[in-house]
């Protein structure tokens, strides 16, 4: 009974084939299309798993009347996926494939994509499934295999993103200038005395320091810095500069002489005040200006003051470019205007004093103490300092919190505290400290890199990429950059923009962009003592051919690691090196 089934099946296998004329012996005859698939194991890019297959239908290969359908598919245990299906036709099918001339036969190169499944790593196969039609009749070949599965080896990107900090601008000794009224001729025409500017004021024709000028608010001041200065020793005279006026209607010649004894006047007057404080001062300390009649203060008065015709009157004065002349027209204009001689003329005459003094803070063991039992009493530049003077991950993001919660204003602390968050494994908590950096600033630049290296560790590329696009382009933002590229599957761009750094992901761009031997190199240099590094050190061996480096690297990566055992018994690199595994 059975002999008689089998001998049914043999003779309709024949009647079938025998109508499918030519599809039988096309398909004993595949091996003959040089079927190649490049690269030989297919390989994770970015998100989805590419194929490249060339082949050659020889002369008198296809038949004139067939269609033939091919469809790579990928298969693995439990599953499978296929790519698109190409269609090619003998010259008198009919159809809209690919026509193959039976005399010429004809070359091909077949390319797909599919999306990338987890199932498919290590233990998949590539085969061709061909379908052959000829008329009404239809025939399926054999799967014909083409290579091994999808190597993942893209997947061992480490998340060793670059987190940026936002510095501090601390200077532990502050420069301060009493008195700077910045009124330089050279410099402005407009500008107006501190509030704070020590000024003597004098009679006219006069160089002398009356009484009533030592009794101001700003004399006060002065003398206060001094008392301060006499006994604090953080803080220092550094230097003062007198600069020196006459009011514009006098004669040039008198008006330079009152404006150099004033600057001498001004300066004794200094020196008494300093000689009671016992403070000595070094060689080159005072630094006198004599400006001469001052023009410029005059038209700025005017400008400034209620008098009906000061328009008027500065027109009339700019149209002489004699001094001589415009001063004697001062002088007979402010015997008709009584306002420019009270109000106007008397504040020309004098000195302004610059008092330049510096302020050493605290020494690193009082910021420290500060900073560890209370950091409210520290600015905001001596809190961020201070953290930087700790070398424990949890004490520097105490400090940082502490900065944040004192001034929350300040996106520095929340950042800051992010980024000591992200090294103590806390990703969820760094991102809200991010997040409340960026609030208070939506576009600074270490934030968003900060956040965008969150979203890639999250798996949100494209938010990633999004992000880093708008960071600038520090050196933390193009390391980061350089992560998104290999898992986008873009390794030149990774290579590209993270070639100032030495580590096992940019080796792993270099293995995946066919350079094995330089990321051998950049291996053997990162200063990298992890398991990964070692496995990608084997990796390497592996596409380098070099069996005894397999086995010695693989040792290595699965004496620090023993869970990358199992990847490594199917990991496709190592195909070829099954026996220097020793698994």
């Amino acid at each position: 009974m059975l002999r008689t089934q089998a001998y049914i099946v043999a003779i309709a296998t024949a009647l079938f084939l025998a109508g499918c004329a030519g599809l039988g012996s096309m398909e004993k005859a595949i091996e003959t299309l040089n079927l190649k698939v490049n690269p030989e194991t297919l390989i994770l890019r970015g998100d989805i798993v590419e194929v490249e297959i060339t082949g050659n239908f020889p002369a008198k290969y296809f038949a004139k009347k067939v269609r033939l359908e091919a469809t790579p598919v990928l298969v693995w245990d439990g599953g499978e996926a296929a790519f698109a299906t190409e269609g090619f036709q003998g010259e008198d099918a009919a159809g809209n494939y690919t026509v193959v001339p039976f005399e010429a036969g004809k070359s091909f190169t077949y390319t797909a994509s599919i999306p990338y499944d987890a199932a498919m790593e290590d233990g998949s196969r590539l085969e061709l499934r061909l379908r052959g039609l000829k008329g009404d009749k239809m025939i399926d070949f054999d799967p014909y295999v083409l290579c091994n599965g999808v190597i993942t080896t893209p997947n061992l990107v480490q998340p060793d993103d670059k987190f940026a900090m936002t510095p501090d601008r601390f200077q532990r000794t502050m420069s301060y200038s009493l008195g700077d009224d910045n009124t330089s001729e050279a410099t402005t025409t407009e500008a107006t005395t501190a509030e704070n500017a020590v000024s003597i004021n004098y009679a006219y024709n006069s160089s002398r320091v009356t009484t009533a000028e030592t009794r101001t608010d700003a004399w006060k001041s002065m003398k206060e810095l001094f008392v301060l200065a006499a006994s604090a020793d953080s803080v220092s005279l550094t230097g003062v500069t007198i600069e020196a006026y006459a009011s514009p209607e006098g004669e040039i010649s008198l008006n330079e002489d009152l404006a150099t004894n004033r600057t001498e006047s001004a300066q004794k007057a200094l020196m008494k005040e300093l000689k009671r404080k016992k403070i000595e001062t070094a060689e080159g300390f005072y630094t006198l200006i004599a400006k001469g009649e001052d023009w410029n203060g005059f038209k700025r008065l005017m400008k400034a003051s209620d008098i009906a015709d000061k328009d008027l009157i500065l027109r009339v004065l700019e149209m002489y470019s004699d001094k001589s002349k415009r001063e004697e027209e001062i002088r007979n204009i402010a015997k008709t205007y009584s306002e420019i001689e009270d109000q106007i003329l008397p504040s020309l005459r004098r000195s302004e004093i610059a008092i330049d003094y510096t302020v050493e803070g605290y020494t690193d063991e009082q910021i420290i103490t500060y900073a560890s039992s209370t950091p409210a009493v520290l600015t905001v530049e001596e809190l961020l300092f201070s953290a930087t003077l700790f070398d424990d991950v949890n004490m520097k993001y105490t400090i940082y919190a502490a900065c944040a919660d004192t001034y929350s204003s300040d996106l520095r602390g929340h950042n800051n505290a992010g980024v000591c968050l992200m090294e103590m494994g806390r990703r969820n908590q760094a991102e809200e400290a991010f997040n409340s950096a960026r609030s208070l600033d939506p576009n600074n630049q270490a934030v968003l890199n900060n956040l965008g290296a969150i979203a890639r560790q999250k798996g949100k590329t494209d938010e990633a990429a999004s992000l880093f696009g708008k960071a600038g382009s520090g050196p933390e933002v193009s390391y980061n950059k350089g992560l998104v590229a290999i898992t986008q599957g873009n390794y030149g761009a990774a290579i590209s923009t993270m070639s100032g750094a030495t580590t096992a992901n940019l080796a792993l761009a270099k293995l995946l962009n066919g350079d094995a031997s330089g990321a051998k190199t950049t291996l053997e240099n990162a200063n990298d003592d992890s398991a990964v590094s070692s496995y990608l050190l084997a990796i390497c061996s592996a596409r380098l051919g070099d069996g005894e480096g397999v086995k010695r690297n693989i040792t290595e990566a699965l004496t620090k690691d023993g869970t990358l055992r199992e990847k490594a018994k199917s990991d496709l690199e190592f195909q070829n090196f099954r026996s220097e595994l020793g698994l």
